[in-house]
């Protein structure tokens, strides 16, 4: 296609039918989506995964329409996605990257946006309707305000010291469900599924403790309504989708006709398994792949033992190394051996039985997907994105067994040297984490000695003081420091042979 032929037209529901045959637009019409859905936290991920199984869904059902998503922003920040996608009637492009191949769809599922990043009024308006039968989130596991050691509600968190000081208006994403539920109580309406998106363990089990506490803060009568009326079903989301450029934007209206503020770039792979525990209805998502199950456990941590312990382990040794996106990290025979010994060695073995799943398939297709040079995700948002606990958690499990973690102190040293804040060279290196200060500082004073940031129990407990880990993440970090990440990678990989 040559792209300088095609004039590009911006994206809403009048200029569908002008778009080039090339492009996948709704075989429904959109103006016929109604919020059945209300979804904390729309970002690119959403819009690439739930977003699309509902579009797909209602390409073949029109009970689905009932089920359209209505998108909220809840930072300040996400001003942009109202201003974004109101002009383009919430329409948005997707873009399924492999190789030189590109697919492209236009996706009718959103029924519209909302910014509450001044006020939660709106989404808990939203919500009272009673035809809203799932309230969905990702908003990372910061978003749950937890205490990073106990994974339990942190009653001091900021976000939930506003939200005790005027209930009624709520400020974090656990604020506006437990309100929006007692709201409904109080009109005596049934309440909404709440539905974790998020790469958090037992995700359904984290939303629910969360909700509950922070109720009982409220009002114990609220908490033994939500205990006793709720379901909070779990969740595996899986798809590579990284932040869109303005390049990619740019190259969307070259290449497609279509100008389209906040489009979305990912991979073709996408995994959805559910926990079938939805009281108030759902959509047939089973039709168009989602996967239903009594208990999504094996499934979450194949996902987080091999992907996204994988992922951080990948990301964080090519920071080091100066690499930008994670296919180019892959490109380095090195660090993809360390990638196969890990999972084959170190995490796969802490896995729980699979149903129905080829792990040795599946470790197959996770190196064929972080290698693919298309989606060009960056070991930054790999960085940021992925919570420590996808290396702690499998660290923690291996040493009840009194295994081998070497590979996994080699992940956990890299993530160690790189929150110094800079590399070998002395060139900086942005660490965007709630405790950056603090990490920071630690891992300065420390240097080659794994023990200040270790100490930090809120991320490691009592893992900072065992000599089987310390040991290991040491004698890496020493390597790191004494003759850098080159050699340190040959190393590794001599080990991983």
């Amino acid at each position: 296609m040559t792209g300088a032929l095609i004039a590009a037209v911006p994206l809403n529901r009048r200029t569908l039918a002008t778009l080039v045959k090339s492009i996948d637009v709704p075989h429904y019409d959109p103006a016929t989506v109604r919020p059945g859905i209300v979804h904390l936290g729309l970002g690119g991920f959403h819009r690439a995964h739930m977003a699309r199984y509902t579009h797909d869904l209602m390409e073949i059902d029109a009970a689905a329409h009932a089920y359209g998503i209505l998108g909220v922003g809840l930072l300040p920040g996400d001003r942009r996605m109202t201003e974004a996608l109101r002009p383009q009637d919430a329409l948005y492009t997707l873009v399924e990257r492999e190789g030189t191949d590109e697919t492209v769809t236009v996706i009718g599922a959103l029924a519209g946006v909302i910014f509450a990043g001044e006020t939660s009024a709106v989404v808990l308006d939203a919500i009272d309707d009673p035809a809203v039968r799932i309230v969905s989130l990702t908003v990372t596991e910061h978003g749950y305000c937890l205490d990073p050691a106990t994974k339990l509600l942190d009653p001091d968190h900021p976000l939930v010291q506003a939200d005790l000081a005027v209930p009624t208006q709520p400020r974090s994403a656990i604020g506006v469900i437990v309100e929006a539920l007692r709201r409904r109580r109080a009109a005596g309406h049934k309440p909404f599924t709440p539905l974790s998106c998020d790469n958090i363990q037992h995700n359904g089990d984290v939303l629910r403790d969360a909700a509950l506490a922070l109720a009982r803060l409220r009002d114990a009568d609220l908490a033994d309504w939500i205990a006793q009326e709720v379901s909070f079903p779990s969740t595996m989301v899986d798809r590579i989708t990284p932040v869109s450029t303005d390049e990619d934007i740019a190259a969307l209206a070259r290449d497609h006709g279509i100008r389209d503020a906040w489009p979305v770039f990912c991979e073709p792979f996408k995994q959805w398994v559910i926990e079938d525990r939805f009281p108030a209805g759902r959509p047939a998502w089973e039709r168009v792949g989602a996967q239903f199950v009594a208990d999504v456990a094996p499934y979450e941590f194949m996902k987080l033992r091999l992907l996204n312990a994988s992922h951080l382990a990948v990301s964080g040794l090519g920071r080091l190394a100066g690499y930008v996106t994670i296919d180019e990290c892959m490109a380095d025979p090195r660090i993809a051996a360390v990638m196969s010994a890990l999972m084959d060695r170190e995490t796969g073995p802490t896995l729980l039985p699979v149903p129905g799943i080829d792990l040795a398939a599946y470790k197959r297709t996770l190196v064929q997907r972080f290698a693919n040079p298309a989606i060009r995700d960056t070991v930054d948002r790999v960085n940021t994105d992925a919570p420590l606990n996808v290396l702690v958690d499998p660290i923690r499990d291996r040493l009840k067994q009194d295994a081998n973690v070497d590979f996994l102190a080699l992940a956990l040293a890299a993530w160690l040297r790189r929150v110094r804040g800079e590399d070998e060279h002395g060139r900086p290196i942005l660490v965007r984490h709630p405790m950056a200060e603090l990490l920071q500082k630690a891992a300065r004073a420390g240097g080659s000695d794994p023990r200040p940031l270790l100490a930090i129990r809120s991320l490691f407990g009592e893992l900072g003081t065992d000599e089987r880990l310390l040991g290991p993440v040491g004698a890496w970090l020493g390597l790191l420091d004494s003759v850098g990440i080159e050699a340190t990678l040959d190393e590794a990989s001599r080990r991983a042979a």
